[in-house]
C-alpha cells in the first residue's frame, strides 16, 4: 500500500531571510485574476453568513473581492449584485456563486446581465462530472467573455482537469474549512497546505485559490508562498458588521453573530428545505466589528511577512522562499504560551 505524507499550515514555517526592506509601503502583494488587479489577494467565501451585498462592498474597497452567496433566488442574489455593483459605481470588482444543476445556467445570464465580473461554480467536488459538464455549458455560451472561478479539488489531476474544462481559477482544498466536517463525514481530503503544494506544480494558465484552514495572516503568507495566487476565508471575515445577520448578545454580554457551514443540516433547511449527509456544522462566532479593521491587520501581516524573506512582491517570495518543517513542540512554541497546560502564567 503507498500513501504520501501531507502537511498544513502548523506543520511547516518560512525561514527568515536578509532583508533590505524598511517599511511595509515597499511591499506590493497585489495579484491578478485575468486582467484584474486585486491590491488585497484575499477573497470572502461564497457563504449566507458571510458575502452580501455589504461584505461585496466593503471587500472591493479593500482591494480584495467577495463571492456573492447562491442560497437565494436568482431575484434575491441578482438584487445582492446590482446593489453592489451600483455602490461601487461600476468602479470594484464583483463576483457571484451558481451551482451545476437546476437554474444554475439561468442564474449566471441574469447575474451578467446587471455586471457581474467574475462568476464561481460553487460546489464541494469540483473534479467531478457535473463540474465539466457546467462548465463546457459556459464556456459554450459565452465562450471566453466571462471569468470563471471553479473548485473545489485538492489534487494536481484535479486542478488541470478543472482548467482543461475551461476554468480561469480553481479553488484548491477540500474539508479544511473550520465549520467543515466533509473529512470526518466522507474519509477524503487533503491538508491545506499540501494542497496547495500540489496544485502549484500545474503548467496550466490558471489561478489557484487557496480555499480552506486560513486562520491568520502568516497561514495566509504561507499559502502564497506555496504557489497560491489568492486565499479565500470564511470565518476570518465572518462575525463583521458586514457579514449577513444580526449581533445577538448572550447571557453573558458577549457578543456574537451565526457562522454555518452552507453543507450544514442548518444551512440545508434554510435553503433548501431538506437535509441530507451534512458536511458541516453550525455555531456562533465572536463579534468583531467592522471587516475593514480586520483586513488592515491581515495585509499589514502579509506585508509583514513578505519583508521576513527579503521579498516585495509575491514572485519574490516564492522565488525566494525556505522552508522548514517543525515538530509538534516547535509548533506549540509558536503560538503564544505565557499560560502553562494549567492556565496559570508562566
Amino acid at each position: 500500500m503507498k500513501f504520501k505524507e501531507a502537511v498544513t499550515y502548523d506543520d511547516m514555517l518560512l525561514v527568515p531571510q536578509y532583508s533590505d526592506i524598511t517599511s511595509r509601503s515597499q511591499v506590493d502583494i497585489t495579484s491578478c485574476l485575468g486582467h484584474r488587479e486585486f491590491p488585497l489577494p484575499i477573497i470572502a467565501s461564497p457563504m449566507d453568513t458571510v458575502s452580501e451585498t455589504e461584505m461585496a462592498v466593503a471587500m472591493s474597497r479593500a482591494g480584495g473581492l467577495a463571492v456573492l452567496h447562491r442560497y437565494n433566488s436568482i431575484t434575491q442574489q441578482q438584487k445582492m449584485a446590482s446593489g453592489a455593483i451600483n455602490t461601487l459605481d461600476w468602479s470594484g470588482q464583483v463576483a457571484a456563486a451558481i451551482g451545476v444543476t437546476g437554474d444554475y445556467l439561468e442564474r449566471a445570464e441574469a447575474l451578467l446581465a446587471v455586471g457581474t465580473d467574475i462568476l464561481c461554480i460553487d460546489v464541494a467536488h469540483g473534479h467531478h462530472a457535473l463540474v465539466k459538464k457546467a462548465l463546457h455549458e459556459l464556456r459554450k455560451e459565452y465562450g471566453g467573455d466571462v471569468y470563471i472561478i471553479a473548485g473545489n479539488v485538492c489534487t494536481l489531476d484535479g486542478i488541470n482537469d478543472v482548467a482543461d474544462w475551461g476554468a480561469n481559477a480553481v479553488r484548491c482544498n477540500i474539508g479544511g474549512g473550520s465549520i467543515c466536517s466533509t473529512r470526518l463525514v466522507t474519509g477524503h481530503g487533503l491538508p491545506g497546505l499540501q494542497t496547495i503544494f500540489d496544485c502549484a506544480r500545474t503548467d496550466r494558465e490558471v489561478a489557484i485559490i487557496a480555499d480552506g484552514g486560513i486562520r491568520n495572516s502568516g497561514d495566509v503568507v504561507k499559502a502564497l508562498a506555496a504557489g497560491a495566487d489568492f486565499v479565500m476565508c470564511g470565518s476570518l471575515l465572518a462575525g463583521t458588521s458586514e457579514s449577513p445577520g444580526n449581533v445577538i448578545t448572550l447571557p453573558t454580554n458577549a457578543r456574537v453573530k451565526e457562522y454555518r457551514g452552507m453543507a450544514s443540516k442548518d444551512a440545508q433547511l434554510s435553503w433548501r428545505k431538506k437535509s441530507s449527509t451534512p458536511e458541516g456544522v453550525a455555531s456562533h462566532i465572536p463579534y468583531k466589528g467592522s471587516v475593514t479593521h480586520v483586513l488592515q491587520g491581515l495585509e499589514g501581516g502579509i506585508k509583514s511577512g513578505l519583508s521576513y524573506s527579503g521579498a516585495r512582491n509575491l514572485t519574490e517570495l516564492r522565488h525566494k522562499v525556505e522552508w522548514a518543517r517543525q515538530t509538534s513542540a516547535g509548533t506549540h512554541e509558536s503560538n503564544t504560551h505565557i499560560f502553562s497546560q494549567d492556565g496559570r502564567q508562566k
